[in-house]
């Protein structure tokens, strides 16, 4: 199951530029990474520390959902799972525009970086859940 997903993330990539190539999970993990700093960046104050806690979880999860999906025991399991994840970015989308509109860093470059990776990670999860639904009703 994780093959396609793998597949089709590569062909995406591929396609919108050919010298890169990069592994999902890894990206996922990357990801994760940005989440933290961005939350070890926020303004210590009581929203700051609120949407920090918020963010750790919410950008954290897809990467741990993603190694969840790959022992999927079925594919709506996988599925499930992706839809899961899909979530998670979602959320943590909302927090980055919180942190924006509210001016909780300074950091805006970090707050730039990772709003377009999470749109990224949105547009390639989207695509992968409706891939996934198409090969189950085969």
């Amino acid at each position: 199951m994780i093959e396609f997903l793998t597949r089709n993330y590569e062909l995406l990539i591929m396609n919108e530029n050919k010298s890169k190539k990069f592994d999902l999970e890894d990206r996922l993990i990357d990801f994760a990474v940005l989440m933290i700093d961005i939350s070890e960046n926020l303004n210590n104050t009581r929203a700051g520390n609120h949407i920090s806690g918020q963010i750790i979880r919410s950008g954290t999860s897809p990467a741990l959902n993603y190694g969840e999906a790959q022992s999927a025991e079925s594919r709506n399991d996988f599925i499930h799972k992706l839809k899961v994840l899909l979530k998670e970015l979602r959320e943590t989308l909302v927090a980055l525009k919180i942190i924006k509109r509210g001016s909780l860093t300074k950091k805006i470059d970090l707050l730039d970086k990772g709003t377009i990776e999470c749109n990224e990670l949105i547009s390639i999860f989207v695509k992968s859940i409706e891939t996934a639904r198409k090969n189950n009703e085969k």
